[in-house]
């Protein structure tokens, strides 16, 4: 790992942060898992490709979290790019429910492809097995394999500042 022999300025205040990082627009994005650990699926708000050769993907997961336990040890996850219809699947994955159910999955159409994760209805699906991870602050980053893909809806869900959003074409070329 490089580190900087610069000397890192303070950090902004964490609240400047949140503020800055609410007003990013991203797809929504949940994680999924199955294996020895069990299956889990949750929310998450860190996810892009690393690199095409090879073809690669992380997340970021709270360290500590059941995801993230449950990803360490069964060495797999799915990231799963929510379709604009799909709102209720995050609420669900999101834990909203939690006090109502007792499996985030149950009544939610899904399927397991290459043993990573459940694959949910709609959604863009990159399947990866576990290549590595990096602790940094209050996350741990995963990295993984892409060994499957699927194409989803051809509109992600979005969120930005604390709502979800449509993303609307705009017509013409861009420069």
């Amino acid at each position: 790992m490089i580190r900087s022999q610069t000397p890192i300025p303070a950090p902004v205040h964490r609240e400047e942060f949140i503020d800055a990082m609410r007003a990013v627009a991203s797809s929504v994005t949940v994680v999924t898992t199955d294996g020895p650990a069990g299956r889990h699926g949750a929310t998450v708000s860190a996810f892009c490709s690393v690199s095409a050769d090879p073809p690669s993907a992380l997340v970021c997961l709270r360290a500590g979290s059941r995801i993230a336990k449950m990803v360490a040890k069964n060495v797999a996850f799915s990231v799963n790019v929510l379709p604009q219809t799909r709102q209720d699947i995050d609420d669900r994955l999101a834990g909203r429910h939690d006090h109502e159910i007792t499996d985030r999955f149950d009544d939610i159409d899904c399927q397991i492809v290459d043993g990573t994760g459940p694959a949910l209805e709609g959604a863009t699906l990159f399947s990866c097995i576990l290549s590595d991870t990096v602790d940094f602050g209050s996350h741990c980053i995963f990295i993984g394999h892409v060994i499957g893909v699927r194409e989803g809806a051809s509109v992600p869900l979005t969120y930005l500042n604390g709502a979800y959003h449509h993303v609307v074409p705009q017509s013409g070329s861009v420069a």
